[in-house]
């Protein structure tokens, strides 16, 4: 898969998973795993990439003594969803047209 296109989909991923529920690196690496396998070293330039964008915030809650690092969809988070969305709309066209008398 082309790296660009990798990023996109990670980033729309990370976010999709956080509109369950806040969430932490890695059972985000873990939830993901039902549809892109990422590791705990790809995740965290992603979430700083969207907390940079505001597109998510971090919080800290202390567990078992230590400080985890939470996320937190934001509106401008969600505002990404859906232009991912429109974005694939228009990719999905062009993926037909391409798709159309192959079979």
């Amino acid at each position: 898969m082309d790296a660009q296109l990798k990023r996109g989909l990670t980033e729309a991923c990370i976010l999709k998973l956080l509109t369950r529920g806040d969430s932490y690196g890695y059972q985000l690496v873990r939830e993901a795993e039902e549809v892109l396998s990422i590791s705990e070293s790809t995740l965290y330039p992603v979430l700083r990439r969207l907390e940079t964008s505001g597109a998510l915030r971090v919080y800290s809650i202390e567990h078992n003594g230590r400080l985890r690092k939470y996320y937190a969809i934001t509106d401008e988070g969600r505002q990404k969803i859906q232009a991912f969305l429109q974005e694939w709309e228009a990719v999905m066209k062009v993926y037909e047209f391409i798709r159309r008398d192959e079979a």
